[in-house]
């Protein structure tokens, strides 16, 4: 898989984390099929019963939701900002701004 790819399907998975709640549980099913057990397409159609195309074409519909989701919600990067300013504090002297560091680096 090159670096780019890589990139992408990290960025999908964390979409994926935020926003599973809000897909189907059939979209659920055929992501985790796709990106976390690595199957192809074949290997989902099979499993599912259904057409190799089917299987492509709920894989690229999952995708445009994900991607839609966070462009509407911007959860994601709003996320990445948070662990900016976050990881920015994380050095200090004060105990107890370490300490609420620490605590929302859990929460989120």
């Amino acid at each position: 898989m090159s670096k780019n790819n890589l990139e992408k399907t990290l960025e999908l998975s964390s979409l994926f984390y935020l926003y599973h709640n809000l897909l189907t549980q059939k979209q659920v099913e055929y992501f985790e099929l796709y990106f976390e057990e690595d199957l192809s397409f074949q290997e989902i159609a099979d499993q599912l019963e259904i057409s190799k195309a089917a299987a492509h074409d709920a894989i690229n519909k999952i995708i445009k939701s994900l991607n839609d989701l966070e462009e509407k919600l911007g959860l994601n990067k709003k996320k990445e900002v948070i662990n900016k300013v976050l990881d920015s504090y994380k050095e200090s002297s004060n105990k107890e701004v370490i300490k609420l560091v620490n605590e929302m680096k859990e929460v989120i």
